[in-house]
C-alpha cells in the first residue's frame, strides 16, 4: 500500500512575507503561524506555533545580505527538523552569496558552497530557487535542487510589449548564454557588452559587440545590484544609435544609490521580479510577480508531479 500523502505547510521568513503571502494564495492554503522572538542584543529565535510533525514543510525566504536573512532561514530549517517534519524544502527565490561561487584570487572563500552545506546541515531536504548567479551552484548540494528560470514570467511580459526591431543584449560576457536563450525564444538579434572592472561594482571600460542602430534593446541579467553596469550599458547603446533600452533583471538587490542611477539613466524601464522586496518606489521599475510560478512548482513537488513544463529555457 502506498503511503498516505503528507500535509503541506508553508511558512515565511520575515524578509519575504509579502511574496510568501502571494505564493500561499496561489497555492490555496494559508501561511503557517511562526513567531520570531528577539533578544535585546539582536539575537532572534523563530518558533513554529503549530505542529509540523510528519508534514512537508516549505520555508520561503530570500537570503539577500545582510546575514540575518540567511540566519533566519537556517534557524527555521533547524526548528522544522527538530519538530519532526518529514520533508523540509527551502524555497529561496533569491539565493544570496552566489557571486562567490569560485576562487577568483588566492585566499578567498567559496561562499556559495559554504551556504549550500549550511542549508543541508540545518535540515533542508530540497531546495527551490530561481536564476542562480552561476548554474554550477546546483552541484554544491547533495540534495535535489529545482532551479527555476524567471524567463517563465518575463517572456510573456516581453511579448506583450510588442517591440519592433527587438535586440536582446547581455551586459557582460558571463550573461551571454542567458541572452542567447532569450533571443532564441524571441527570435531576435543578440549583442554583448564587454566590460572591465577597476574593482567590485566599479567599471573602468565598456565596449559593445554587435550593432544596435535603430533597435529596441532589452538587456537581460540575473540581478541588478548598484545598477552601474546596466546604466552604463544603456548609455553606450543609446550613443550607438539604439531607439530605446530597457532591462529585465530577476533579482532587484538595488544597493547603494542604485535607485537614483536608474531614475536618472537612459533606461526606458527596469523590469524585475518580487524575489526581493523593493526598498523604495521608482517610476522606472516595474515588478512582475514570480509567486504563481513558485506556487505551481511547490504544489507539483508536493504531489510528486513533473515540473519540466516550468523550464522555458
Amino acid at each position: 500500500m502506498a503511503p498516505a500523502m503528507t500535509d503541506a505547510k508553508l511558512f515565511a521568513c520575515s524578509q519575504s512575507t509579502e511574496l510568501a503571502n502571494s505564493i500561499a494564495s496561489y497555492y490555496g492554503i494559508p501561511l503557517g503561524n511562526v513567531i520570531t522572538s528577539t533578544y535585546s542584543d539582536g539575537e532572534f529565535q523563530p518558533s513554529f506555533e503549530e505542529s509540523v510533525r510528519g508534514a512537508r514543510v516549505f520555508i520561503i525566504g530570500s537570503t539577500h545580505p545582510g546575514s540575518d536573512h540567511l540566519m533566519e532561514m537556517l534557524l527555521m530549517l533547524d526548528a522544522a527538523k527538530r519538530a519532526s517534519a518529514r520533508h523540509i524544502t527551502a524555497v529561496m527565490p533569491y539565493f544570496g552569496w552566489a557571486r562567490q561561487d569560485r576562487k577568483d584570487k588566492p585566499r578567498v572563500p567559496i561562499a556559495a558552497k559554504l551556504i549550500a552545506k549550511m542549508l543541508e546541515t540545518a535540515g533542508a531536504t530540497r531546495i527551490i530557487t530561481m536564476d542562480l548567479h552561476a548554474d554550477q551552484i546546483q552541484g554544491f548540494f547533495e540534495r535535489p535542487v529545482d532551479h527555476l528560470f524567471a524567463s517563465t514570467v518575463f517572456l510573456p511580459h516581453l511579448r506583450a510589449l510588442k517591440l519592433t526591431n527587438l535586440t536582446v543584449a547581455s551586459p557582460d560576457m558571463g550573461g551571454s548564454k542567458r541572452a542567447y536563450a532569450y533571443s532564441k525564444a524571441l527570435e531576435s538579434d543578440v549583442v554583448i557588452c564587454y566590460k572591465q572592472r577597476a574593482k567590485a561594482n566599479v567599471i573602468s571600460h565598456m565596449e559593445l559587440i554587435g550593432d544596435v542602430t535603430g533597435k529596441n534593446v532589452v538587456l537581460v541579467d540575473d540581478m541588478v545590484d548598484t545598477a552601474g553596469t546596466l546604466t552604463k550599458a544603456a548609455d553606450v547603446m543609446m550613443e550607438r544609435g539604439a531607439l530605446s533600452v530597457r532591462a529585465i533583471c530577476t533579482h532587484p538587490v538595488l544597493s547603494g544609490n542604485a535607485y537614483e542611477r536608474i531614475e536618472n539613466s537612459k533606461l526606458e524601464e527596469l523590469i524585475v521580479t518580487d524575489s526581493i522586496p523593493l526598498r523604495q518606489h521608482c517610476e522606472k521599475i516595474k515588478v512582475v510577480s514570480c509567486a504563481e510560478l513558485f506556487a505551481d512548482v511547490m504544489k507539483s513537488v508536493h504531489e510528486n508531479k513533473s515540473i519540466s513544463s516550468k523550464f522555458l529555457m
